[in-house]
């Protein structure tokens, strides 16, 4: 018989036995079998608890940094070499990713393959937990598809004789999970989880993955099909608390903690609590005697559209004379994303010349000499930063943000576009909500063509602007298939604009005087579209070549 063993996060009693004559035909009493195990509700949710690690938690931050709105100061930052297409199959991060994915998969599938011998437990409570399986199953497919497209499309636990097929066609793997997702939504109830299971995923979650997936693969009518039904579910709403100005920064504080009770808007999270599961990023983000490790790029800084609803180079009210007046009359959410003078922080250590109050931020700092946080743009995040945990090391309680109503208005609008059906009204009930929580002016589509902006490129640009540190920027060039963005030099402020001159004045510069801080990135079309399958892998199984194009 073919014994699965689960490693599950808790104690367990080892009885004591003697010698007997059945002894080698017993199960195991040292680990947890499959003969034994699945029987309770309490031993099907201890099993489901371990598939929720698999779950991306400040990774989806990281993962941004692939693309070009941040960029950490560590030259051997795996998003980073990701980002810049310097690397190859040998990789071990490559691996990395396809091994992880892949063991949270075949979790899931043992999983799904025994949860009903659990004969005492309601069919309902079995189906609810096996809609969360074959959700995260389908989120971990959905990460490997769009790295590396072709995949084995593995549902049931293998025999070692049976891992060692070939790959299967992405459209077909992209089939299996807008299906997955689809029966999965059918499975859970529809509102989200409360109480001791808060956080657990519910249907809106499966609709809202399916959305996105549609959208990542050209199918305009599925996601906006999908994106519709979350938005018609009635039970997400956009955190908002009358203050315009808060509202955005604040939902990916403390504030915004689902266990907080005021956001309705977080569809799909990663919850971290006290002791329990805790992260390091608001302390990345301003470390007080350190480059921070991630920087915001002069490219997501210019993408902030003036107050007037015009990009910077078309609006008479932008300048650029000052580091102050960057920030000045533009989109309210670039303040509750990107730090401006003037804003609390905890980037600064006494004897930083550039701060006279610790507690306030003034200018950036470029001097390395651990009396404050350095920034190798000249600019720092705000958005994710819990201004009282930056002081300490990994006690930062943030939950992440996997999905949120915000992205699934974005899909909406963008599905409908794409099909040529996108209206005024769709435009007032999807990115004119997001506009409205801070106090945008709306997004009117005959203002657009009277400004000579074109419908397209300005949805795109909402989608940036509000989902900016939140892992989706690198996918969202991919589908759109702007490479040639991931090929340019990372650029951060005017070399002029700093405080202390002399701080600055070794760094490289473009012809225009903005301080250049990457070169040498690259993208080759089609080769980057799609990671290499990771090298050792194919040494273990030569059925997944052939490798993708252009990395042979």
């Amino acid at each position: 018989m073919k014994k699965i063993f689960l490693i599950i996060p808790a104690a367990l009693a080892i009885a004591a036995s003697g010698c007997r004559k059945d002894f080698l035909n017993r199960a195991p009493q040292d680990a947890i079998s499959d003969e034994t195990f699945w029987r309770t509700e309490e031993q099907l949710q201890l099993a489901l608890n371990a598939l929720y690690a698999n779950v991306k938690n400040v990774n989806t931050v990281a993962m941004d940094q692939m693309g070009d709105n941040s960029i950490n100061s560590s030259t051997g930052d795996t998003y980073r070499i990701f980002g810049s297409g310097n690397f190859g199959p040998e990789l071990s991060a490559v691996n990395a990713e396809w091994k992880s994915q892949f063991m949270g998969v075949r979790e899931c599938n043992v999983f799904l393959e025994n949860y009903q011998r659990a004969t005492t437990v309601p069919q309902a409570a079995k189906d609810q937990m096996a809609g969360e399986a074959r959700t995260i199953r389908a989120y971990m497919y959905m990460n490997l598809v769009s790295y590396f497209g072709d995949l084995p499309l593995v549902t049931k636990p293998l025999n070692v004789d049976e891992l060692y097929g070939p790959r299967d066609p992405q459209k077909k793997v992209v089939d299996f999970i807008l299906q997955e997702l689809e029966e999965a939504a059918a499975q859970m109830q529809p509102a989200p989880m409360t109480g001791a299971k808060l956080g657990r995923l519910s249907r809106g979650a499966a609709l809202a993955l399916k959305a996105r997936m549609a959208l990542y693969d050209g199918r305009w009518a599925v996601a906006e099909d999908a994106a519709k039904r979350v938005m018609d579910l009635g039970v997400y709403q956009l955190y908002s608390t009358g203050k315009p100005a808060e509202d955005y920064y604040n939902l990916f504080t403390y504030k915004g903690k689902l266990s907080a009770g005021a956001n309705k808007e977080t569809i799909m999270a990663r919850i971290n609590l006290t002791d329990v599961s805790m992260h390091n990023l608001s302390r990345e983000s301003q470390v007080p005697d350190q480059a921070s490790r991630y920087n915001p790029t002069k490219a997501l800084v210019d993408a902030y559209l003036c107050t007037d609803g015009l990009p910077i180079n078309k609006s008479p009210l932008y300048k650029e004379d000052t580091y102050a007046n960057i920030f000045a009359n533009r989109d309210p959410r670039m303040r509750q994303t990107i730090l401006a003078p003037g804003a609390a922080w905890g980037g600064k250590k006494d004897g930083n010349p550039a701060n006279t109050n610790a507690s306030i931020f003034t200018a950036p700092k470029f001097l390395s000499d651990k009396l404050g946080c350095v920034t190798i743009t000249g600019y720092y995040f705000t958005k994710y930063v819990e201004v009282s945990t930056v002081s300490a090391v990994t006690r930062d309680q943030n939950d992440i943000h996997i999905i949120r109503l915000a992205e699934v208005l974005l899909t909406y609008a963008e599905a409908k576009m794409e099909q040529g059906t996108l209206t005024q009204a769709d435009l007032d009930i999807t990115i004119n909500k997001l506009r409205e929580r801070v106090g945008m002016r709306p997004m009117v589509i005959t203002e657009l063509t009277a400004n000579g902006l074109d419908l397209r490129t300005e949805i795109r640009r909402e989608r940036r602007i509000e989902l900016a540190r939140e892992g989706q920027r690198w996918y969202d060039i991919v589908r759109w298939k702007q490479g040639n963005l991931l090929a340019a030099d990372v650029k951060g402020m005017k070399k002029s604009l700093a405080a202390v001159p002399a701080h600055v004045a070794n760094l490289a510069v473009d012809a225009d005087g903005y301080i250049v801080v990457m070169s040498g990135r690259q993208f080759v079309d089609p080769k980057h579209y799609l990671f290499p399958v990771p090298l050792l892998q194919v040494q273990r199984n030569p059925n997944l070549l052939p490798q993708n194009p252009g990395w042979d």
